[in-house]
């Protein structure tokens, strides 16, 4: 069986990513939901190689027994927190209470890309987090997910129904779903332009920014906007490598 050093693990609350890695690099990732993540599930990811260790960023708690079932005696589990070393300092006043996929983002903005920067990640919720000119983690903003939004207005109305998002062809809609979609995706780019901005006039009104987008809807919202300067769709996993490298 081949050996790698590490199945890297990163629960959403929508969806599971699994990526074997090296120390240098991942692979691509597999995802399921969130709601169908199981030990047997894990298990059948640990029995197609040699992991040593298992790393893994949680915002689930109740799913994490599924992972120390199905790790015990197979690998080591490191569980990304603030305790570890991140490679990022940590200017927060209860760094308890912030999202390991967050701490993970910082980890890896700050080794790939440099600091100061923003990581813009489109998940369930869109998170922007922010890294210091010292290197140090200060906070963030949180905003509901694009899906999240539109998913609402179909619950609670009585006549909009459900849309699949893509890029509008033009703002004025002439349908129901052409204006939802326009509402949505130019909305929600102004939703990121404006926290960006924001940010930027607030924590950094002189300095250039490195600014990441990451998560499901990146490309969709983040490919045309010029304040974002790279796309990284699998940048948690990413940190989730530096972190276990930190922590070897």
């Amino acid at each position: 069986m081949q050996a790698t050093d590490y199945l890297l693990i990163d629960i959403s609350n929508s969806y599971a990513k699994f990526s074997f890695a090296s120390r240098r690099r991942i692979s691509a990732p597999a995802r399921i939901a969130t709601s169908k993540l199981s030990r047997r599930v894990v298990s059948g990811f640990l029995a197609q190689r040699n992991v040593r260790k298992v790393v893994v960023s949680s915002v689930v708690p109740k799913k994490n027994s599924a992972i120390s079932n199905a790790a015990k005696e197979k690998a080591k589990v490191l569980w990304l927190d603030w305790k570890l070393n991140l490679g990022v300092g940590i200017d927060y006043p209860r760094p308890q209470s912030i999202g390991a996929d967050r701490l993970a983002n910082a980890a890896a903005v700050a080794e790939l890309y440099g600091f100061p920067a923003v990581v813009v990640d489109f998940g369930t919720a869109v998170t922007f987090d922010i890294v210091s000119a010292r290197r140090t983690y200060v906070g963030g903003v949180i905003a509901p997910g694009l899906e999240a939004m539109t998913n609402f207005l179909y619950q609670r109305t009585a006549l909009l129904p459900k849309i699949s998002l893509k890029e509008p062809r033009r703002a004025v809609g002439q349908s129901t779903i052409e204006a939802m979609l326009s509402g949505a995706v130019f909305g929600y780019r102004g939703l990121v332009r404006e926290i960006l901005a924001r940010i930027k006039a607030e924590q950094f009104p002189r300095k250039n920014v490195h600014v990441v987008a990451t998560g499901g809807y990146a490309r969709l919202i983040a490919g045309r906007l010029p304040d974002i300067g790279v796309i990284r769709p699998h940048l948690t996993l990413e940190g989730l490598r530096i972190v276990a490298n930190l922590n070897d």
